[in-house]
């Protein structure tokens, strides 16, 4: 390792739900050499979390800094090689860390899934990280790592195979299990708030091209806009609904379809929805998942029940539980048409709460593999993506850490193949609502699962 810096990686909030288990992943897995600090506005705030965290992080040392305050970030990232960071909302206190990194030529990763600070990102700092060398990767946690490398996988199989270029890619969530932190709704209503105020704004978000390094060079490829409601899908042969990161997920895919120079190809439509098999119960499933999505967006998006829930969902800095966290899981399948006729199906799995257990894997993998891999990595710089930042040396260290990253080639598409025993699929109100455990071979066997910090009302 260099040491041209004082530290390899700095966990930037450290002292929040997120950044706590982003460290103490890295505590328990960092090679011993991988000198680790951790950054946040107060010190004994800090000093308790390393205290928590075992032997291996007692000599860790502690940097102060707040986003506020352009100069200690801009300290924080001339030490270190590597800066993570999970401080959100990211539009609102983030760009000036960025810009630290992208002047200091820092790596730089973080877990947002706000479309309108990334739009920020890539037209102020993207030039500058590309000559100072710093690699800016936003979206490194349960959005956007699983779509972006899932993607990149069906390509290389494909190009492989000499299947030609990948056509109509359909990402599909065939059962999750997990909870909500106050972070994530903070990022979701502000960048709501945004859309409601400028409809300059809102236009940017709702264009599947948002994050495009050339807008005008991107391919025609007719109406492809985010699913809104239940639909059949034919050609998976099953009911489909809304995905509620969609949004976020899919402009990241393309950006990396198009920062590769359009690898996947030009004719590459890329899509992602929830799945809910093909049984007499999906259609009801699908069309009350559609209208709990739909109703929350409202809810979130409309002042006086906006107010109501900010009071009764989580605020900034809580989660799911330990055992909501421990018994989570997600199942994602990926599937793609070529231009040479040949069909492949992607598999990514990972057991733990996707946005948390999951996501720490995904984020502490990140920082390791941008401080440790570069050798393996893509030879760019800037503002990128997990795809085009790391690539398959990221999915290689995920699947050594336990997470299914797999891609096969396939001549049919039988129903059980597409499904797993048990769907677990949002209801009612979305992401913001307990998950509904189906069993397709029993579609009237529905039964609540309880998410411990979906809901939480605070004192």
């Amino acid at each position: 390792m260099s040491e041209d810096r004082e530290l390899d990686v700095v966990v930037f909030g450290a002292t929040g739900f997120v950044g706590r288990l982003v460290a103490g992943y890295l505590a328990g897995h960092a090679p011993g050499a991988v000198r680790i600090g951790l950054a946040g506005r107060s010190e004994r705030r800090l000093s308790e979390v390393r205290a928590g965290l075992g032997a291996a992080a007692s000599a860790w040392p502690l940097l102060l800094a707040d986003s506020a305050d352009p100069v200690s970030l801009a300290a924080l990232a001339r030490k270190a090689r590597v800066v993570v960071t999970t401080v959100g909302p990211y539009r609102a206190r983030g760009l000036a860390l960025v810009r630290a990194c992208a002047e200091a030529g820092t790596d730089y990763a973080d877990l947002t899934g706000e479309v309108l600070f990334i739009r920020d990102s890539i037209d102020s700092c993207h030039d500058t990280a590309a000559a100072a060398g710093a690699r800016i990767v936003h979206c490194c946690g349960f959005d956007s790592i699983p779509s972006d490398l899932g993607a990149l996988l069906l390509h290389h199989a494909a190009r492989a195979d000499d299947a030609g270029d990948l056509l109509d890619t359909t990402l599909v969530v065939t059962a999750m299990r997990g909870g909500l932190s106050g972070g994530t709704l903070a990022s979701m209503m502000d960048q709501m708030q945004e859309m409601r105020a400028s409809a300059e704004r809102r236009r940017v978000v709702q264009d599947p091209y948002a994050l495009s390094p050339d807008r005008a060079a991107e391919p025609g490829l007719g109406d492809e806009r985010d699913l809104g409601w239940a639909r059949y899908d034919g050609e998976l042969r099953m009911w489909t609904g809304p995905w509620a990161m969609a949004g976020i997920n899919t402009r990241v895919v393309r950006r990396s379809n198009a920062l590769q120079g359009w690898a996947y190809g030009r004719r590459f439509r890329y899509r992602e929805v929830t799945g809910f098999g093909a049984g007499p119960a999906a259609p009801v499933l699908a069309g009350l998942a559609s209208a709990g999505t739909t109703a929350a967006e409202a809810g979130l998006s409309f002042g006086p029940s906006r107010a109501l829930l900010s009071r009764l969902l989580p605020a900034p800095g809580h989660g799911p539980s330990e055992k909501t966290r421990r018994t989570g899981y997600f199942r994602i399948q990926i599937h793609t048409r070529t231009t040479g006729g040949q069909r492949y199906l992607g598999t990514i799995e990972a057991e733990g709460d996707p946005g948390y257990a999951a996501t720490s894997v995904m984020l502490g993998e990140t920082a390791l593999c941008l401080a440790l891999d570069r050798d393996q990595s893509p030879d760019r710089a800037g503002v990128l993506t997990p795809a085009t930042a790391m690539g398959a040396a990221l999915a290689a260290r995920l699947r050594s850490a336990g997470h299914t990253l797999d891609t096969r080639q396939i001549s049919a598409l039988p129903v059980e193949d597409l499904l797993p025993q048990d769907v677990c699929v949002p209801a009612v109100l979305g992401e913001f609502a307990q998950y509904v455990e189906v069993h397709p071979a029993q579609p009237e066997r529905a039964e609540p699962v309880a998410v411990d910090l979906v809901v939480q009302v605070q004192g």
